[in-house]
């Protein structure tokens, strides 16, 4: 009874003051993503004050965590929006990759981590943050401009691509070798598409199991759903985040929109367990030796994360500063690069600090991307974007008049 009373006082003392945090994070226009991780170093291992009656429950919060923000994310696309984005985005989505993954996996490897650290910095450095990013358009009120279908195109593309880089980055954690990570690349593809054949051709007879009209039954049936698919998904070596993913593309119409309303509280509940537990499970005396090497893979993955988003916006005829808005849109990292930090953390056979480098990482990028972001909305960043059109119009001028 004395350690259920601690883990109540605990959890509940926690829960209160994220809370709090979240309060004021929105306050100040910040993602309270950031303040999260915070507090999980504050009170982890190595913190201010060390909370251990609650650790499991975090741990299992975590794990869960991972499955809604999943899910969310996939009750966002039907099947026919996620294949047709992927055909419309696929180059900006290669160039993403290249641009923003390369320099995750050369930072690891001059920190002499070894390989698959660099696999999983890769990773962390390429997918952006669909949450946060999602949050800074509604807040700009740039849901309706014309680059925001391209900023969208992209992370749907990354959050797809997800669901074949998490089964390799598993694979490569456990030391199943070549073979044995072939074949759980092979079930993980084949899963995938299996899925994808299903929300197109039979999306509608999924959905129709479940009922709209009843909010109880619906909670309890998508979240059952949603959980037994992402265990047998883990059975099958395919990431159970991954499952929980594809469970949400399946669903559509009604019970998709119904859906999303009503686990949203629960899934903002559990991510930001998700987050603290990260902190929690992170060092804080391991943070300054990676501060200088998070703040340089900051600067670049920042710089190339606004040039995809440039690139990709003027591909599609976007205008200039269209091009800087959906560039600077795209810098923020967030959910998936904690959780692929988490599985790598998880797996015991990294370096401890990539836990930190990661932490610290998600931290500059989640603070700075929401600031970035406004630039294009600043009077002198207006001015100059007209300075600059002006001398290229000159520069048109004089090359129109040599000839």
């Amino acid at each position: 009874m004395h350690d259920f009373s601690n883990l109540l006082v605990q959890v509940g003392a926690l829960l209160l003051l994220l809370g709090l945090l979240g309060r004021v994070g929105r306050r100040v226009g910040l993602s309270p993503i950031p303040l999260y991780l915070l507090a999980g170093l504050a009170f982890g291992h190595g913190g201010i004050l060390e909370l251990n009656a609650g650790e499991e429950f975090f741990a299992i919060g975590a794990e869960i965590g991972v499955i809604l923000l999943l899910l969310m994310l996939g009750l966002e696309y039907s099947a026919d929006e996620l294949i047709g984005n992927l055909r419309a985005a696929a180059p900006a989505g290669l160039l993403d990759a290249v641009l923003n993954a390369l320099p995750g996996a050369a930072f690891a490897l001059l920190l002499g981590w070894g390989w698959t650290a660099a696999v999983v910095l890769a990773g962390i450095t390429w997918v952006s943050s669909s949450g946060v990013i999602a949050k800074v358009l509604s807040d700009l009120g740039r849901l309706g401009n014309r680059e925001t279908p391209v900023i969208l195109s992209v992370l749907v593309v990354e959050d797809l691509a997800m669901a074949f880089y998490l089964p390799v980055v598993t694979a490569l954690l456990a030391g199943v070798g070549v073979v044995k990570g072939g074949v759980a690349l092979g079930v993980a593809v084949l899963t995938v598409i299996v899925v994808l054949v299903v929300a197109l051709r039979f999306g509608n007879l999924v959905s129709r199991t479940m009922t709209a009209d009843n909010p109880e039954a619906l909670l309890l049936g998508v979240l059952g759903l949603t959980l037994l698919v992402a265990g047998l998904a883990a059975k099958l070596q395919v990431s159970a985040a991954v499952g929980a993913f594809l469970v949400g593309i399946a669903l559509s119409g009604p019970v998709a929109h119904h859906a999303t309303e009503l686990l949203t509280p629960v899934r903002d509940l559990f991510a930001a367990v998700f987050f603290v537990f990260f902190g929690l499970a992170t060092d804080p005396g391991h943070i300054p030796p990676v501060l200088l090497p998070a703040l340089l893979l900051a600067a670049v993955t920042m710089a190339t994360k606004t040039l995809t988003g440039y690139l990709a916006a003027r591909r599609a005829g976007i205008a200039e500063p269209g091009r800087w808005r959906a560039g600077l849109a795209l810098v923020a990292r967030g959910e998936f690069s904690i959780v692929i930090a988490g599985i790598a953390v998880a797996s015991g056979i990294v370096a401890p600090k990539l836990a930190a480098l990661a932490a610290t990482y998600v931290l500059i990028t989640v603070v700075t991307g929401p600031m970035l972001a406004r630039l294009p909305d600043l009077a002198w960043f207006k001015g100059w974007l007209r300075t600059r059109a002006a001398a290229q119009r000159a520069r048109i001028a004089a090359a129109s008049n040599r000839t």
